[in-house]
């Protein structure tokens, strides 16, 4: 037998994302990390092996980087400092321009529905995505229990958004904002199944003195379908609406969606990392982004930019006696040199607890904070989901949560709403941290506490808080 040993694979992965493979010596960190191990059939550091001796046929024959949940632990463990999350997005991408068949046909099938539906309306249409899933894979019963809490909860949106005509303006608008006045980017969720993470969102920065500004015509961020089919595709889609923002004159943006905040840095850093690419998307929108805006997670925007001193005087109702579990799940903070994380708390961070303190909760020290809940299977692997998600919940509960606060509406609707599905039901509260701040700060009425499927009002009731 013949063994044929080529650097081919290795050269396109390097032309295509800058990562060099062979850095890689095998220290198996990234498996020994990865939350999706059980379920893959080769680990990261079998696949990067493979990728060092030219093993395409068995790469691409591979389910792992088709259920890789892109959580980033791989690339923010790795002390070679490969992006090996990118790595994966390169091989699911490069099959998909090859023809060659996804051994996982249903991640295949939801990564294509996305991103027509974004290329046709502009934003994700959660309902049309939701039952065309159903009807090309057939599971036509599984999900109903879950839709009819969310429609009786009014968490599901008819009719699509359509937006029309994307275009940009030629010069910036003077920078005249007064600094109370900050971009705001809701992402798909928040204008539908999240809307009480929206609604509370908004009345705690006006409630802070600052004031949320959303431009007509954002589009949506393309989220992890994007950057595991197309690179490009997936920082023009950020950038667009960045430049829109930028446009208004606005030089901070709070993003209260995780994965919109990882992509709308992503695809910042990218154009300062790769002047081509920014060459390339330029001539493709007719405007160049001038990089003028800060970008914030919302957590980190109300921690750094308010600070937690000017949320505990906005503080009539102390949370005291609450333990507050804070869940951060993967993107918030990871990889630090994309969120901008301070590294000592990339792995642990803080910034959610101390606001938590702030309105006189008590966080717990708990080991799920950046665990992934599995948002990137929500439709296509559910029984990932439920094992993932109702980890974290037990864990919470393990040590002594009352509730689990979340910054992301993915991870809310895996923690919340999936959890309606778990056998044995976990029956942990689940909030948006805003919703906690919304209650503390006296405004009950916009912490829409009814919207959430595990009701916490019974809890917030018998601690006294309602």
């Amino acid at each position: 037998m013949v063994t044929k040993l080529s650097t081919d694979l290795a050269d396109r992965i390097k032309e295509a994302t800058g990562e060099n493979v062979f850095l890689c010596y095998h220290c198996v960190k990234c498996t020994c990390g990865c939350p999706l191990m059980d379920h893959f059939d080769l680990s990261p550091n079998q696949i990067m092996r493979a990728a060092q001796l030219g093993m395409e046929d068995l790469i691409f024959q591979s389910k792992t980087p088709w259920l890789c949940a892109s959580c980033q632990t791989c690339t923010t463990r790795c002390p070679q400092g490969i992006d090996i999350a990118k790595v994966m997005d390169f091989i699911v991408s490069e099959a998909i321009k090859n023809g060659i068949e996804s051994p996982v046909p249903e991640v295949e099938m939801f990564n294509k529905i996305f991103l027509r539906d974004i290329k046709i309306l502009g934003r994700s249409f959660e309902l049309g995505l939701m039952g065309e899933m159903m009807l090309r894979t057939r599971d036509f019963f599984s999900d109903l229990d879950l839709g009819f809490e969310m429609f009786k909860r009014r968490k599901i949106k008819i009719l699509p958004e359509v937006i029309r005509g994307r275009r940009h303006k030629r010069s910036i608008v003077p920078a005249s904002r007064p600094p109370s006045e900050v971009g705001y980017y809701p992402g798909c969720s928040l204008h539908a199944m999240a809307e009480e993470f929206n609604t509370s969102t908004l009345a705690v920065l006006e409630e802070l003195g600052l004031h949320p500004v959303e431009p007509e015509g954002w589009i949506c961020c393309g989220s992890t379908p994007a950057h595991r089919v197309d690179h490009k595709i997936a920082t023009r889609l950020p950038i667009e609406s960045l430049i829109l923002y930028e446009q208004e004159g606005l030089s901070e943006l709070a993003l209260p969606c995780a994965s919109c905040f990882s992509r709308f840095r992503a695809a910042a850093r990218d154009l300062r990392l790769d002047p081509e690419l920014k060459k390339e998307i330029t001539q493709e929108i007719g405007y160049e982004y001038q990089d003028s805006i800060d970008i914030y997670s919302l957590v980190d925007f109300i921690h750094q930019r308010v600070g937690t001193d000017r949320a505990k005087e906005s503080v009539k109702l102390p949370l005291e006696g609450l333990k507050v579990a804070c869940y951060y799940g993967c993107l918030l903070t990871r990889p630090p040199a994309v969120t901008g994380t301070d590294p000592s708390e990339a792995e642990y961070p803080m910034a959610m607890d101390r606001i938590m303190k702030a309105l006189g909760a008590t966080p717990i020290d708990w080991d799920y904070k950046v665990c992934c809940c599995g948002a990137a299977h929500s439709l296509t692997r559910t029984d990932i989901v439920y094992e993932m998600s109702g980890k974290i919940l037990e864990n919470a509960k393990i040590r002594g949560a009352d509730v689990v606060a979340v910054a992301c509406p993915l991870c809310h609707m895996n923690l919340d709403g999936r959890q309606i599905q778990m056998k044995p039901r976990p029956e942990m509260p689940v909030l948006y941290f805003t919703q906690l701040m919304s209650l503390s700060f006296g405004m009950e009425d916009k912490a829409a506490l009814g919207k959430n499927l595990i009701d916490p009002r019974p809890l917030l009731r018998e601690k006294g808080f309602l």
